[in-house]
């Protein structure tokens, strides 16, 4: 992987932090958030679910920093090492490989 990734998810984060404290994207930046926050709440999929399929999608669009940010975020959500690493791979059945 190209970088730490604590230093990408910090990195990822800033950028939100930054867009959204200009008059301009605030808004975006807000509602970008809130639809996160709703789409990842618990529902007849758990969050963990969610970002397991998040992992996958990541994977196959191969964005670094959507790898990192749904990696932790499935970590966080009690998601084992191995889960992460089959959902993962999963995605390489779509074309999401190297």
């Amino acid at each position: 992987m190209a970088g730490n990734p604590r230093e990408m998810l910090a990195e990822f984060v800033g950028g939100l932090d930054t867009f959204g404290g200009y008059e301009a994207t605030q808004g975006n930046v807000e509602g970008f958030m809130n639809l996160l926050g709703t789409t990842y709440e618990d529902g007849i999929l758990s969050t963990k679910t969610k970002e397991l399929i998040s992992v996958g999608i990541a994977c196959y669009n191969r964005c670094l920093y959507c790898i990192v940010f749904h990696t932790y975020k499935a970590l966080e959500s009690g998601a084992t090492r191995e889960e992460i690493l089959q959902a993962a791979m999963t995605s390489v059945a779509f074309g999401g490989g190297p």
